[in-house]
């Protein structure tokens, strides 16, 4: 009887050890789920939302889930402004802001405000791929702030409602909106146009009530934010290139791992080759497409001369902002 006693007591206690151990196991915490957080200020429709796309893809796979991207598009967490703080801040992983408002939380991004700096696209990005351009993102890092590539905005053009522009003078007392930022604003005052600063997201609206008369962006924006529908006339000036800047919150890139890190700077090249393709892609098509609807104006080698002429000497401000050394560095790399 004691016998038999004993060896049901053994039994129970190595039942009672499995359970245990099954039921540890059971509830033994799952290998936590690394989120990024993404907010931009464009339409699902641009190009810059397709690379945010391709980056969460790539990302996803790249670390078999354990990262995953979540994308807030069309200014749903800010414009551009709001979106760098908040990723200074850590409130937000990472955002794509133009470059002309990223220079208002750093200087050196104003070089690339000088106008005619680039001539085409092929130089464009044998500059910004370059040590030139890496310089340039490392800057960032005095402000919480990693900066990861240059992706594709485009050439801006200039339009407006009321007349085919061709020439400087003939923006005499034209009402044009331009961002926050003092080098685009000196340029266009330097032009004879009236310079407005106002918010991307109020400038639809501003434009069809009148209350400026013109704007400037690349082509893809133009036609992605119908400003074409309020706006007669295209000039294409091309004064400008403005690239997206892919950043991620500097703390933040710095305690993931090794791994983790490669995975994010690996997808962001490999995004940024889809974005630039899809972002030249757009830009052709969208110009003819307004070709089909708007009066487009091709300025003559000349005319665009007049224009760059007219906006030289905002080189001298630019200087003062970004610092002589940067500026020449730039110049001398694109022959300016």
């Amino acid at each position: 009887m004691k016998k038999k006693l004993a060896l049901l007591l053994a039994v129970a206690l190595c039942l009672s050890l499995f359970v245990g151990c099954s039921s540890k196991g059971a509830n033994a915490p799952k290998e936590e789920v690394l989120e990024i957080k993404v907010g931009h200020g464009v339409a699902e429709t641009t190009a810059m939302h397709q690379g945010w796309l391709k980056f969460k893809e790539l990302v996803e796979q790249k670390s078999d889930g354990k990262i995953t991207v979540k994308i807030f598009p069309n200014q749903q967490l800010g414009g551009d402004r709001e979106l760098v703080e908040a990723v200074q801040l850590g409130n937000v992983t990472m955002t794509s802001p133009s470059t002309a408002p990223l220079a208002a939380f750093d200087p050196a991004f104003f070089v690339l405000d000088i106008p005619f700096l680039f001539s085409d696209r092929d130089m464009v990005y044998e500059v910004l791929d370059s040590q030139v351009g890496q310089s340039l993102l490392d800057t960032l890092k005095e402000y919480n702030i990693k900066g990861l590539g240059y992706w594709e905005n485009g050439f801006r053009n200039f339009t407006n409602s009321k007349l085919p522009v061709r020439a400087p003078q003939e923006l005499s007392g034209i009402k044009v909106r331009t961002m926050e930022n003092e080098i685009h604003m000196k340029a266009w005052s330097l032009l004879g146009a009236n310079p407005t600063p106002m918010a991307f997201g109020e400038l639809y609206t501003a434009l069809q009530q009148k209350t400026v008369d013109a704007q400037e962006n690349p082509f893809e924006l133009i036609y992605a934010t119908k400003f074409h529908e309020v706006q007669k006339y295209i000039t294409k000036t091309q004064h400008i290139y403005s690239a997206y800047i892919p950043l991620m919150n500097n703390e933040f890139f710095n305690n993931l791992s090794t791994e983790y890190q490669e995975i994010i700077t690996e997808s962001i090249k490999e995004a940024t080759a889809e974005q630039r393709q899809i972002a030249g892609k757009n830009d052709i098509e969208f110009e003819e497409k307004m070709r089909s609807t708007n009066e487009v104006i091709d300025l003559s080698s000349d005319e665009k001369q007049a224009f760059r002429n007219k906006m030289a000497p905002v080189l001298d401000l630019v200087k003062t902002k970004a610092g002589e050394d940067m500026v020449s560095a730039f110049t001398e790399a694109t022959g300016y």
